[in-house]
This record gives C-alpha cells, structure tokens and sequence, in this order.
C-alpha cells in the first residue's frame, strides 16, 4: 500500500470516472492567458518596427545583460570550437549524432516527393514540387540543451532540398550557445545561427531584420511565449503547429513489464509538469506493480517536475479488453503511443489516432525520440486527429500544372461555362466564351 509520502499514479474506476477523464481532457494543457498574448503582441510590434534595435533590448532583458549586436551571430570559428570541444570531451556523443543524422536523414528520404505529370488526350495536367527557399528553426536555449531538436528539425528540410536554413536560439549570460546544439547544427549543416531567442526571435524571422533574414516558415519547440508568437505570425509566415505538453499513452496487458511502463512513463513526466502520462492495462495486478514502481523510481531519483507531472496527469485506466484500450486509445489521440501487450503487432492497424506508435518492449519512445529515424516532432492534445508528424512533406510547396489544347478545350470549355454562370460568375465564363467565338 501507498504511504502518505508515496506518489502514485491515479487509478480511474468506472465508466462514470473514465467519461469524466476524457471530457477534461481538452481542459489540460497550456491556456493562452491574455496577458501574455499582449505582451507578445508587443514584442512582435516592436520587433517589426525596431528590428535589430529591438532584438538588441529584448536579449540583454531576457537572456544576457553585456550584449552587443555583433554577439548576435554565431561565427564559423564559434561552431568549430564547440564540435572540437564535444569530440574531445567524449567522441561518443558526436558518433551518436551522426548515427541520429543518418538514421534520420535516410527515413525521411523515402517520404521525399517529385514532380509528376500525366497526359488525358491533348492536355498535359500535373504538380510541380518546389522545395521552400528558406526556413527557420527555433531550438529552445538558456540553460538546456537540445541538439536532438536540431536534428529532427534540420534534416527533413535538408532532404526536401530547402537552400538555407536559419536556426536562432537563445544565449545563456555568457554570450554562449550550447556546444552540444552547436555540434549537432555543424552536422546538419545549419546555414546561419543567431543568438536570440523567445517571441522576438520568432518576430525576427517572420518580418526579417537587418542581420536576420526573413524566412518562409518557422519550425522548432518552444515555451509559451514561442507559441503564441508562431501563432499569431502565421499567415505571415508558414508554422509546423502549436505544441502542446508532451504526452504518452501506453497500451499493456499482463505480459508486460511493469519496470519498463513505469520508466516510460517518468520518461514524459519528466519534459514538463503539464505532460500527460496514461496507462491503458486489462490488468489490475500491472497497475499496482507500474505505481510501486514509479514511486520507487521517483524515490531513487526525485525530479520535481516529473512527481507533479505524475501526480497532476498521471492516470491509469484499467479495461476489460484490448480492444477497449484501443477504443480509449483513438478518443485521445496521443502524441505517443506504445503497445506493449504479448502481441501488439496485432493492434497496430486498429489505430486510428497517435503522433507515433511504438511496438513492443524494446520499442521505448525515447528511442524514437533520439535515434529511430522518424520525427520526434508530433502532433499534440489531440491533434493526432488531423495532423501528422514534422516530414519533408512540410518544406516544399506544390504548384499545380495544366496545358490544354484548343481541340480539348472547344470540347470541355461548354462545360465550364455551364458551372460558372451557375455559380454567378460571368466573367469567368465569358474568358471561356470569347476564345470559344474566335474559334
């Protein structure tokens, strides 16, 4: 049993307890409050006015008191030093990136699309595919590091033949970026690197400055001040999607390792006290052991965001039989979704629902988070519904093709016109009446 200082994952009982669970679900999660829009909206109005002046300002406020413009840019030199550095610190953390490099790059290589073309009688009729000229990608900064973002959010618009990719981060008070973000941009082959970071940066590459240039999308994670930013940019730029807190939902029956379910799901708690981490089991017996051992794990490693995470979102939901748990699975719409059951390949095709599904037990989704080869970049809060991961497809635009010839169209020109004055448009059909006419 749980003592008083125990952390345990909630147990839902009952259908009434589950519905409940599930109609809160869209309450969780960040809540745009207006005062932080508004203040965005500042920053954004600033930046767009004051441009470098303001991104200036907005770093020595946020992010490094002794700043000056020429700091803004990260210089060749500056990225060598720190790829040398993480060589010389431990070379195997540069082999595991290039491993994630060529992992990464060769999954998304087959989502790659080309240009088609198909002829219907006299008509050429197809779709040009034209990668974007120019992105930018957000890699959150400060203190952290997170050079796995800057793999997984490079290397698609690499393989979908993007020309220049623009990365900002934030500095930390030295004037410094992350070495080990710096070594993962030198082998993505990162463009240009700025020092800034937050809703200016994101303002930075949506209207452009005198240093930084204008993209044509924003890509990369952010706090919620990045979000919003992305959010009320777009139009003005193109944007991946409005991250949520991350979340798993794993799927086990009685086969599976209680040890292994508890890490996965410490492994999400531990992203953002916000982050959802759900249990779907037949078993009772599982439920018990998985929230002994979180507690246990917890213990042996206290980590304050992961224990809130746990204790604010973490629940269990115990069903009568997997194809319940794939129903349940379907309504929430999980970023990710692990199935560990005895035979969870039989439940892949039954899901409708997930960011990325993860197979079996030695499928964790860190592994997809670091080295796979598909994106960690994946729809969140439900937004599995209709949106997919971060791929090429997201770093190229399609430009439809149609060639007609004047037999096809005296034939199908009639038709047009038809639809048209239908639909009270009589200058569109009348583009088509005087060729007719000529004819």
């Amino acid at each position: 049993m749980f003592g008083k200082d125990d952390i345990a994952v909630k147990i839902l009982k009952g259908k009434r307890e589950l519905e409940q669970f599930l109609s809160n679900l869209d309450s969780i999660g960040y809540q745009t409050v207006e005062e932080i829009e508004d203040k965005v909206k500042r920053i954004i109005a600033d930046v767009k006015l004051k441009k470098d002046e303001a991104i200036l300002n907005y770093t020595r406020l946020f992010d490094c008191k002794e700043f000056d413009l020429e700091d803004l840019i990260v210089k060749e030199e500056e990225i060598d030093r720190a790829f040398f550095e993480c060589q010389k610190e431990d070379n195997k953390f540069v082999q595991a990136l290039e491993l994630a490099y060529e992992n990464i790059y060769q999954y998304h290589l087959k989502q790659k699309e080309e240009t088609w073309l198909f002829t219907k009688g006299d008509t050429i009729l197809g779709q040009i595919v034209r990668p974007l000229e120019r992105v930018g990608i957000y890699v959150p900064g400060g203190n952290g590091s997170y050079p796995s973002t800057v793999l997984m959010n490079s290397i698609p618009a690499k393989v979908a033949g993007v020309k220049e990719i623009i990365m900002v981060t934030p500095p930390d008070k030295e004037k410094k970026i992350n070495k080990y973000t710096l070594a993962a941009a030198k082998i993505c082959g990162v463009n240009k690197i700025f020092k800034v970071g937050g809703a200016q940066a994101i303002a930075a590459l949506a209207f452009g400055t005198e240093l930084i240039p204008k993209v044509e999308k924003i890509v990369g994670p952010g706090n919620i001040y990045v979000a919003i930013a992305k959010k009320i940019l777009f139009g003005n730029v193109d944007i991946d999607s409005i991250a949520g807190p991350s979340e798993v939902l794993i799927i086990a029956d009685s086969f599976a390792n209680p040890k292994y379910v508890a890490a996965d799901l410490l492994s999400q708690a531990e992203h953002d006290a916000m982050a959802r981490c759900i249990l779907i089991t037949t078993s009772q017996d599982l439920a018990l052991e998985v929230n002994k051992k979180v507690d246990e794990m917890l213990k042996a490693n206290p980590n304050q965001i992961a224990a809130q995470s746990i204790e604010r979102n973490g629940v269990i939901i115990i069903v009568e039989d997997l194809d319940d748990a794939v129903e349940i699975a379907n309504r929430i719409c999980p970023e990710h979704l692990e199935l560990c059951c005895k035979n969870s390949e039989d439940l892949i095709f039954k899901i409708k629902n997930a960011g990325a599904i993860f197979v079996g037990e030695f499928s964790p989704e860190p592994i997809g988070d670091y080295i796979a080869g598909p994106n960690h970049v994946l729809p969140t809060s439900g937004t599995a519904r209709f949106f997919s991961p971060l791929g090429v497809y997201d770093f190229v635009k399609r430009i439809s093709l149609i060639k007609y010839s004047k037999e096809q169209f005296l034939k199908d020109a009639p038709f047009a016109i038809e639809i048209a004055q239908k639909e009270g448009f009589l200058f569109h059909a009348n583009s088509l009446k005087v060729r007719l006419e000529d004819v």
